[in-house]
């Protein structure tokens, strides 16, 4: 289970890694998924998701994990937004990879000049 103080710094604009368990024939092995979180939905309800999204191969991937998972091993967050003028970043998925950058920092600059 994620811990409360992580809890709290998931959300939309925040850059995070998640560790989760996947099982494959009789082995477990822990894969890693870095990424955007573009969506967190239903607060801390038992059905609670954040969806994360990242460019591979020049491909883009999303995938929704739920925040009360057991497979979920640990989420470590690289950046984490002060302020987001949107609660749903759905918008950057049209985007490419220098525009979405280019957005949250001069979100970030906004941020820093008040």
């Amino acid at each position: 289970m994620i811990e409360k103080e992580i809890l709290e710094k998931i959300k939309s604009g925040a850059t995070v890694k998640v560790f989760e368990k996947v099982k494959e024939g009789e082995k477990t092995r822990t894969s890693q998924f870095e990424g955007l979180v573009l969506a967190r939905k239903h607060g801390s309800e038992p059905g609670a998701t954040f969806t994360v999204r990242a460019v591979l191969g020049g491909v883009g991937v999303e995938k929704i994990f739920p925040i009360y998972s057991p497979r979920i091993e640990k989420v470590h967050i690289i950046s984490s937004p002060r302020k987001v003028t949107r609660s749903k970043l759905y918008y950057l998925r049209d985007r490419s990879r220098k525009q979405v950058r280019q957005h949250v920092l001069a979100s970030a600059k906004k941020e820093s000049a008040k």
